[in-house]
């Protein structure tokens, strides 16, 4: 009996030893495991109804993209719900996701939900959906372009530093923070703002049905509650995701609704991701919509 219970703790006392030594490792086959292994319900019935989230800054498309051209492509999904709350982000990623939900909407039922805030480039991002339903406590609009920059010069005075540069082309320096930017160069970011702007509210206008000779009425980055935003043409109606997804269903008229369920690993990485590219944008501020 103690020969049999020696080897047992021996067999044991190898096994914490071998994962002691190659801890990384053994983590990582646990990821990789958790990642390929098809989750409860999903691994044997495959969903018809798919919900795309689109949640914090927009700084890069790729993911998002991905998931709602494959929702696109994949015969068994009958309809869409997009749900986002964002408060904006970098200009191109934004318009990225505008024109794979139109495509999106185009082939299939898209409905989009305001969660929380849809505002500035996550607004863009959902203005081609079928139908826009917002939370009635959700923030939407802020249709405008931004963008911004420091002036430390009076800092780097104090400290005794200078920048010594050497470049060619008058706008090569446009957006500097070493000093302040002359009327010329705030002139050339203006023309960059003022036809970002000009593609935002146009695309809305076409999205929405709405006047663009009257967008100060709905762009000029005005914020709106949900209510607000149903009254001047942002929104199709109020109401919060239990709604939405009945609409999406409504739309596609399948007579066994079942939802995708996202895997928490996945939900992990995205947002490790996200918080990777905040950083980095941070140290090198883009054009943004906000």
């Amino acid at each position: 009996m103690i020969n049999w219970i020696k080897k047992i703790g021996s067999c044991m006392a190898r096994g914490l030893a071998f994962i002691q030594s190659h801890f990384k490792a053994t983590v990582l086959v646990l990821i990789i495991f958790w990642l390929f292994l098809p989750s409860g319900e999903e691994g044997i019935n495959s969903h018809n109804l798919e919900k795309i989230t689109l949640n914090g800054p927009i700084l890069d498309a790729t993911s998002i993209v991905t998931q709602i051209d494959e929702a696109r492509e994949n015969k068994d999904v009958k309809g869409v719900l997009f749900s986002i709350d964002s408060p904006g982000g970098a200009v191109a990623p934004s318009v990225e996701i505008a024109y794979a939900i139109k495509r999106l909407s185009e082939t299939k039922p898209t409905v989009v939900y305001a969660a929380g805030i849809m505002a500035s480039g996550g607004y863009y991002s959902g203005i081609w959906g079928n139908e826009i339903i917002a939370n009635p406590g959700s923030m939407i609009g802020s249709i405008g372009v931004i963008m911004e920059g420091a002036d430390i010069s009076g800092l780097m005075e104090k400290v005794g530093v200078k920048t010594q540069v050497v470049h060619a082309g008058t706008y090569k320096q446009v957006g500097t923070f070493d000093r302040p930017w002359s009327a010329v160069e705030r002139a050339e970011l203006d023309k960059v703002i003022n036809g970002t702007y000009t593609m935002f509210v146009s695309d809305v206008a076409k999205a929405r049905n709405l006047d663009p000779k009257r967008s100060v009425d709905y762009a000029d980055a005005h914020i709106f509650t949900a209510e607000q935003a149903k009254k001047v043409g942002l929104i199709d109606s109020i109401g919060v995701e239990f709604d939405a997804k009945k609409r999406v269903e409504e739309l596609t008229k399948v007579s066994d609704p079942v939802w995708n369920k996202e895997d928490p690993m996945d939900k992990f990485f995205k947002r490790f991701a996200a918080e990777g590219m905040s950083l980095a944008h941070m140290y090198f501020p883009p054009v943004t919509l906000k």
